[in-house]
């Protein structure tokens, strides 16, 4: 990995546990990027849009984005983030529990770069979330943004 600047990373995510075991995952992976979390649709808008009480917050380069959310789902804030020329080169993830097919193909739809299920196992959850991490930092060339 380069040496540059941190990765901001943006997990969208209202279950307490999965955020936990988020951050746990980042811990052990790696400790320069940095995780930023907000627990509803409505939140993560005004977070990317730098709104209010997220005014001086830095641009994400990942985007973490559970579908099941309060407020606003996650295929809502999908919709938002790719049709908003500023947002739409960040790379979102949807992590979620959800397997249905119609939630599959509705993410790709809306240009999701990846869908993954979380697995309910501990280990298995860290593991998911650390080669998500490795991959989007290690192997993939993330844009600039500002």
């Amino acid at each position: 990995m380069s040496e540059g600047r941190p990765i901001e990373v943006l997990l969208v995510e209202d279950d307490q546990g999965d955020i936990l075991l988020t951050r746990e995952a980042f811990d052990l992976n790696k400790v320069r990027n940095r995780l930023h979390v907000v627990n509803d649709g409505e939140q993560a808008v005004a977070f990317l849009r730098r709104e209010g009480s997220y005014a001086g917050v830095p641009c994400p380069d990942l985007i973490l984005l559970d579908l099941n959310l309060p407020r606003m789902s996650g295929l809502e804030v999908l919709s938002e983030i790719k049709a908003d020329p500023a947002l739409a080169t960040i790379p979102v993830v949807v992590l979620t529990t959800s397997e249905a097919e119609e939630d599959i193909l509705h993410s790709y739809r809306l240009h999701a770069n990846a869908y993954v299920t979380k697995p309910v196992d501990f280990e298995q959850f860290i593991r998911v979330v650390r080669q998500i991490d490795d991959f989007f930092v290690t192997v993939v060339k993330l844009p600039a943004h500002g």
